[in-house]
């Protein structure tokens, strides 16, 4: 429970309750609706109904795959472009400003994307561009703002984090300090490698390669290579090696880019 209503009176946690999952009441109640009925539908058929019934609380822009059990939270924040695909157990929360899928993106299951802005934030938010793969089990918390663009290839387990605690006032718990968020970019066909953390306040520029497990808490020139905790650049793409014909890198240089990734 969020640290402004301890100890305030049960409806007004109620209240504080139904303001985290809906717009209002009623919002609330007709989300509750319609994924309780056809949420829980499994395959084929099940992708067809929510395809039709969950226009009724969230934004589609053409046709959207969302499978099975995939948990929504202020759904009116939401919206998927044309055959986005949401995998099983994804949780989308979408406090105004909410969240946006471009087309043809996968969000596979257990992903979170997460923008609970309970601290009033004024940039929180989650956009995804076009063509960009978010893997399992990766968090995106957006409550300073998130941009991640189009052909992005993003990790399992990675962590999106444009959210940071205050901490300097020793006399009372960080918990109680309140929040800061400068917001995340990750730039047009960055990859960033299988549970590596980017931290508030860092630009991913372009095409460039987040290393496995790396920290990364600056900012990532275009086309470089980082890895490490602190993330450093350990080389430049710019200058590799492009085959005559086959357009890959050259064998030395695909091998160090897969000890990082």
């Amino acid at each position: 429970m969020a640290v402004s209503i301890r100890g305030q009176s049960f409806l007004k946690q109620v209240l504080y309750y139904i303001q985290g999952q809906a717009i209002d009441p009623g919002a609330y109640v007709k989300q509750g609706v319609v994924t309780t009925c056809f949420g829980w539908v499994p395959g084929p058929l099940g992708l067809a109904l929510r395809g039709l019934a969950y226009r009724l609380i969230l934004h589609m822009d053409g046709f959207a795959a969302i499978e099975s059990n995939v948990r929504i939270r202020h759904a009116q924040g939401i919206r998927l472009g044309s055959r986005t695909y949401i995998d099983q157990g994804v949780y989308l929360h979408a406090c105004p400003n909410g969240i946006e899928i471009g087309d043809d993106t996968c969000v596979m299951h257990n992903a979170e994307l997460h923008v609970f802005n309970f601290r009033d934030l004024p940039h929180a938010f989650i956009r995804i561009g076009r063509g960009t793969f978010v893997g399992e089990s990766v968090v995106v918390r957006g409550q300073g703002g998130v941009e991640i663009g189009n052909d992005v290839l993003i990790g399992p387990m990675a962590k999106i984090l444009a959210v940071n605690h205050e901490f300097r006032d020793i006399s009372r718990p960080v918990i109680a300090q309140g929040i800061t968020g400068d917001g995340i970019v990750i730039e047009d066909g960055a990859w960033i490698g299988g549970g590596a953390a980017i931290l508030d306040g860092v630009r991913v520029g372009r095409g460039a390669v987040v290393g496995a497990n790396a920290v990364v808490t600056r900012d990532v020139p275009p086309h470089t290579v980082v890895a490490g905790s602190p993330a450093r650049v350990i080389k430049s793409l710019a200058d590799a090696e492009i085959g005559p014909s086959t357009n890959h890198r050259s064998d030395r240089d695909a091998s160090v880019v897969r000890e990082v990734v």
